[in-house]
């Protein structure tokens, strides 16, 4: 068998992205994964690093660099750094980002000033960092969308992504609701379960949830329930892997059914265990289940 040259196993990554998109948050659990991590490292000495990094007999096998809006005008240079050291092996561009409200809320709750605000509103500032970043995430070969996730969910995603492990990537939230409350705005897929039977109407279960064994077992016992799980498990393992082909970090499910209760509650709790069992990074929420 032909043994692995210390230059075909190394592991280069760069980091960059938007302020306040969870870019240090995403190094320190690179750090975690066992990378040589390196924080704002100037861009011009980047070809230099890789060129160490790359030696036969190295001892530095995986390395990750952040690269960020406080190099400034340097960030040109960036594109063509890159391409330079694609061809002389692999390098892998993370690109970090989050939605603007999202990034104005972050910035509001740690009273920082955006890193080219120069006394500028932050939202300027933010507007101006995503037209520089613009032509270096064009190059990215993995875009993070930290919109929805918090401290801990970021770490786990990285996790699952670039560790060494057979874990899809990509992060599944199951929400409940009730339609009385209006549909989640960021719901990506809604399953309507009202056509269950509702414990509600069953005085000696009315005051239990959807976590409750009773409810379940009441629920579990109609057939349509198990076949309903069998076509909706099924869609979500031939959906999943084309979501996270696209580069998908992120995805909302809500089952959706009165008042947000019973049903809709037992069976967003039965797709996150079947998940989860299956080796996906979920979650489940009860958005209206103390309403």
């Amino acid at each position: 068998m032909k043994r692995r040259s210390a230059r075909d196993a190394r592991q280069l990554v760069i980091l960059t992205g938007l302020s306040g998109s969870g870019k240090s948050t995403v190094l320190k659990t690179f750090e975690d994964l066992g990378f040589y991590c390196v924080d704002n490292l100037p861009v011009a000495l980047i070809p230099t690093f890789s060129e160490l990094h790359m030696q036969a007999g190295g001892e530095i096998q995986r390395a990750a660099l952040m690269v960020d809006a406080r190099e400034g005008e340097q960030l040109e240079r960036l594109p063509a750094i890159l391409r330079h050291l694609r061809a002389e092996g692999p390098a892998t561009l993370v690109f970090i980002e989050a939605g603007e409200e999202a990034l104005l809320r972050r910035f509001s709750e740690t009273r920082r000033p955006h890193p080219l605000g120069h006394n500028r509103p932050v939202r300027e500032g933010l507007r101006r960092e995503r037209v520089l970043m613009e032509p270096i995430r064009k190059l990215a070969d993995v875009v993070i969308d930290t919109t929805k996730f918090n401290v801990h969910e970021l770490r786990q995603f990285v996790m699952h992504r670039f560790q060494k492990s057979d874990r899809r990537p990509m992060m599944v939230a199951m929400v409940s609701f009730g339609y009385k409350y209006g549909i989640p705005a960021d719901a990506d897929l809604v399953f309507d379960v009202r056509f269950l039977p509702n414990p509600h109407f069953i005085p000696r279960l009315r005051k239990f949830s959807g976590r409750s064994p009773r409810i379940v077992r009441y629920i579990r016992s109609f057939p349509q329930t198990g076949e309903f799980l069998r076509r909706v498990e099924g869609l979500l393992t031939y959906l999943i892997p084309h979501y996270i082909g696209e580069g998908k970090s992120y995805l909302t499910i809500a089952f959706g059914c009165t008042g947000g209760r019973h049903r809709s509650v037992m069976l967003a709790e039965a797709v996150h265990k079947t998940l989860h069992r299956r080796g996906y990074a979920s979650k489940v929420m009860h958005r209206d289940l103390h309403k």
